[in-house]
């Protein structure tokens, strides 16, 4: 796995500057796992979910129309990323919902709160060194039974995925920060049970979909 590149303090100033084109990239390279996220995560109407991430809200506008009568919090690092999921949600007709500027290492919400967790695109970011860290406050947040569904780039299973790894080597921010990673045994030694990896390939960038249960 290759080390992280971009400091923490820089990640909200990268994605400033990539938000106004950010759903088009989605689109083209990572629409196909979110969406199996999503359908993984089975979000039924009246439960409570977070979303940690949000990033411009594609999969935030979708967790609504899942939960019309639950609880929806979404949080991420970057402003201008959540006022284009503001945004898309405003349109939705929803109003039950909560976004707002927020850490994954320390999120403000009190133990057990949620029966749902979904995180796209976030720990392909992190340190390697962090990933428990984070995971642990996760699972805080989880409820016992809780489902935690999640997306990340990671390492292609064929040559031609290769080349974003080059491009990650040349500039990382060119990706965002996103490097390829591999989180199943970190979600493991969480203490997460029942899990499941599937990988996806969408215009050659190499995603994988995570899911787990706390026990």
């Amino acid at each position: 796995m290759l080390d992280a590149q971009i400091e923490k303090n820089r990640v909200a100033d990268i994605y400033r500057r990539i938000a106004p084109s950010y759903d088009l990239w989605a689109r083209l390279t990572e629409s196909k796992a979110r969406d199996r996220c999503l359908e993984l995560a089975a979000i039924q109407d009246g439960e409570d979910v977070l979303e940690v991430a949000v990033g411009t809200g594609l999969a935030f506008a979708r967790i609504l129309a899942a939960n019309p009568s639950g609880r929806n919090e979404g949080i991420d690092l970057t402003e201008a990323m959540l006022r284009r999921a503001d945004s898309k949600a405003a349109k939705s007709g929803s109003n039950n919902y909560r976004l707002k500027v927020g850490d994954a290492y320390d999120l403000d919400f009190p133990d057990d709160s949620f029966d749902v967790l979904i995180n796209n695109y976030m720990f392909d970011l992190l340190p390697q060194q962090d990933f428990l860290t984070v995971l642990a406050e996760f699972k805080r947040v989880l409820r016992p039974g809780g489902r935690l569904a999640m997306v990340n780039m990671t390492r292609g299973e064929r040559w031609y995925n290769g080349i974003w790894e080059r491009i990650y080597r040349i500039n990382p921010a060119l990706l965002g920060g996103c490097r390829g990673v591999s989180l199943l045994p970190q979600i493991e030694a969480s203490g997460f049970r029942q899990t499941r990896r599937e990988y996806i390939s969408q215009l050659t960038f190499p995603s994988e979909i995570v899911c787990a249960i706390v026990a």
